[in-house]
């Protein structure tokens, strides 16, 4: 059916036998129209085949039905690492039930941030999701500001954002370094993440939440996440403390490079070393050994992220703006 063809809102209004502003607040969901009257609009929509312009809608609601999520790193780390994509998948899914369509940003440099924050407070989107902030970041603050609805995946450090979504970060990592503790480990070492990002913070703090208290030395390296880091902050270890016979990594490619590093060291893992890591990604259960590490679920955060959005976009109250979300130990070989 060509463009000329198409059934308009006044066919469906003359059908309907109603005026063009009761097919419109039919349309946008408004409440107040009759039930008599909004069945005959949708009697009339279905016969007609007639589908809402959504650039015209656009211009009427000021809606534009896209939601964007805002990735602060590299798209080579986006793609690579098993938590972002949990959390991209939870987020798409969450969003696929309400129509809305997602767009991925990445933006790392400062001049990314501002063409990406012109581009977002534009009108262009109905809210923004941020992932990885670094730092005080002022997106999120400018955004809401200019009244575009924002929830970020991860507490930011610096920062008290309105709606959040977290993992028990620091519950996660003690349990790690318990666990090793109670294997009889006593120079347990910690590959700790990024201390520009909570998550970073809060797993050294859950390290040193065990390791100060029992009086054992605090041995730690630092990272950014990636399996490269963890190589090279396990070398720095090695070279530091050729005693330790323990190493948490705050996340799962740190440990693989941590025991890539190890076994070029000659160590045998857990013989020499038991090795813990923080994510539970598909990959874990595949290294060599089997990884133990801290099962994170990363989906279900993205979903919680989609749903407080969603429900701001709409213009509800959020009775809990930030979610904390459990984690937990999975216990494999490599400890």
């Amino acid at each position: 059916m060509g463009a000329m063809n198409r059934p308009t809102l006044e066919a469906v209004a003359a059908l309907a036998g109603v005026g063009r502003g009761t097919v419109s607040r039919v349309i946008n969901g408004s409440p107040n129209v009759s039930r008599k009257a909004r069945e005959a609009v949708q009697h009339a929509i279905e016969e007609l085949g007639y589908v809402p312009n959504r650039a015209a809608r656009a211009l009427v609601t000021r809606r534009t039905d896209t939601v964007a999520l805002v990735v602060s790193e590299s798209e080579l780390r986006v793609f690579d690492e098993p938590y972002f994509a949990g959390t991209i998948r939870g987020i798409g899914s969450a969003l696929s039930e309400t129509g809305l369509q997602l767009i991925l940003a990445m933006a790392q440099s400062r001049e990314e941030h501002a063409r990406l924050e012109h581009y977002l407070t534009s009108q262009h989107v109905d809210g923004v999701l941020l992932l990885s902030l670094h730092g005080a970041d002022p997106l999120p603050g400018r955004l809401e500001a200019m009244g575009v609805p924002t929830v970020l995946g991860g507490r930011p450090v610096g920062l008290d954002p309105y709606s959040y979504v977290d993992m028990d970060n620091r519950a996660g990592a003690r349990q790690a370094v318990k666990y090793l503790a109670g294997l009889g480990r006593t120079r347990i070492a910690a590959i700790a993440g990024p201390q520009d990002m909570a998550a970073g913070v809060d797993r050294l703090a859950g390290y040193r939440d065990v390791v100060l208290p029992a009086g054992l030395p605090e041995l730690v390296a630092y990272g950014d996440f990636s399996e490269d880091s963890g190589v090279a902050a396990m070398r720095e270890l090695l070279a530091a403390h050729p005693g330790l016979d323990a190493v948490f990594a705050a996340s799962d490619p740190m440990a693989m490079g941590a025991m890539r590093a190890l076994r070029a060291a000659g160590r045998t893992i857990p013989g020499d070393v038991a090795v813990v890591g923080f994510d539970d990604s598909k990959a874990a259960a595949h290294t060599e050994p089997p990884l133990t590490t801290v099962h994170q679920p990363t989906e279900l955060m993205g979903r919680q992220m989609a749903q407080l959005l969603v429900a701001r976009i709409n213009g509800e109250e959020l009775r809990q703006p930030v979610v904390i979300l459990d984690t937990h130990l999975v216990r494999r070989e490599s400890a």
